[in-house]
């Protein structure tokens, strides 16, 4: 696990380093966005709305352990000052609207609408910011008859039809396990501001990025929305196998279950020569994919014989040997204690400002010249409103004290 300090001091120094974001996300897909922004070096302004704060704060059991924070909190908000501000009152719009003036990104997931009423949409801040980059993540888009619906991971994992693909061919449609759409949609969000920071490079000119979680979830279909669109046929929902690769799937073992993934026909010859298989290379039903794809059932059944002679450790071993994919299908215990994942040092320690150590996920993304820092663990609620105040736009202890008498910070 890499340990890394979490100083509230520390300057930031990604690529992104000198940005401000002014982030106005909670739960998820605009909070994973912001983080992108954060991890990569920019300084990141959370405002949290008074005495409750976002609402994944309250998302808990599980705390992170020796805190009160749910651990879903803490996923995705580390590197970002939290400042309580009510925006949905006329002081509280004027502070906001004071500290974007001196932010280059605003990002938002409120519904459409919502923030225009309170003169924070990108038309009321652009005139004064046109260097502003504004992205808003919503659950269909600012336009189109569902603008204006709420979006949740599930509504849109069911209307984007990967629950149709996704589960055994005879049971329910499933969802899958973590909430892939919202994490989308920040992903997708994050890259949409990186594009716009190039524009603004060349230009000055900022812009306002609409994404929309269908948008994206559409987008990520891959091959299977391009099974369809070649077709015009649904693809069929195929537990763990592939729609187009067979085998490429999770076959049991003597002792419990491996995943084996051959993607092509020399490899298929490999696998068949080395485990006494030769003669399945003279049927026609073997010889190529596309036939093994076009006889899935034959072929399948006739491997699950083969791979349930032997325990996983058996065929896992000999399997790697001979370099065919394989592998095992991990816990969350596994995953975390596998000496590769621990080797790239996807898990992180970092230190609250009250001294309590907290375990997250390290962010993927490897720059050899300007890698990812880890400034700030994930904060308490309102935890930087007076440091944020005060060195951005000057507030003194007693302008600051009237503010939280009021009910605005």
């Amino acid at each position: 696990m890499s340990e890394q300090p979490s100083a509230g001091t520390a300057s930031p120094s990604g690529p992104l380093a000198g940005l401000t974001v002014f982030d106005l996300t909670r739960v998820l897909a605009g909070p994973t966005c912001v983080q992108m922004l954060a991890d990569l070096g920019a300084e990141v302004i959370k405002i949290e709305k008074p005495g409750s704060g976002d609402d994944t704060r309250g998302f808990a059991p599980p705390a992170l352990p020796g805190t009160e924070q749910s651990a879903y909190f803490a996923g995705a908000n580390r590197n970002k000052r939290s400042v309580t501000l009510d925006i949905a009152k006329p002081e509280g719009q004027k502070l906001a609207r004071a500290l974007i003036a001196k932010s280059d990104i605003l990002v938002e997931n409120f519904k459409v609408g919502t923030l225009p009423r309170y003169g924070l949409g990108y038309n009321d801040l652009r005139a004064d910011n046109p260097g502003l980059i504004y992205c808003s993540i919503t659950g269909f888009g600012q336009t189109g008859p569902y603008a204006s619906r709420p979006g949740y991971d599930s509504l849109i994992q069911a209307m984007g039809g990967i629950m149709s693909l996704t589960g055994v061919p005879d049971g329910q449609p499933m969802k899958v396990g973590v909430p892939v759409a919202d994490l989308f949609a920040g992903l997708y969000g994050a890259i949409g501001v990186l594009a716009a920071l190039r524009h603004r490079e060349i230009t000055g000119q900022g812009q306002h990025i609409d994404i929309g979680m269908l948008d994206t979830h559409v987008a990520w279909l891959a091959n299977q929305g391009m099974n369809y669109l070649a077709t015009g046929k649904n693809p069929p929902r195929l537990g763990n196998e592939h729609p187009n690769i067979v085998p490429y799937q999770v076959f049991a073992t003597e002792d419990g279950h491996i995943v084996l993934s051959i993607g092509n026909d020399p490899t298929f010859a490999r696998f068949c020569n080395a485990f006494g298989l030769e003669h399945l290379l003279a049927d026609e039903r073997f010889a190529t994919n596309a036939a093994r794809v076009a006889n899935r059932a034959f072929v399948t059944d006739t491997l699950a014989a083969v791979l349930a002679r032997h325990p996983s450790a058996w065929w896992l071993e000999r399997l790697e040997d001979l370099k065919i994919g394989c592998g095992p299908i991990n816990t969350l215990e596994q995953v975390f204690a596998d000496p590769h994942v621990i080797a790239r040092g996807n898990l992180i320690e970092m230190t609250r400002s009250d001294g309590v150590p907290v375990k997250l996920v390290a962010n993927p993304v490897r720059l050899s010249e300007t890698p990812v820092d880890y400034r700030l663990a994930p904060p308490m609620l309102g935890e930087h409103t007076d440091e944020v105040l005060t060195n951005m736009l000057g507030l003194d202890e007693p302008a600051r004290a009237a503010l939280r008498r009021d009910g605005i910070i």
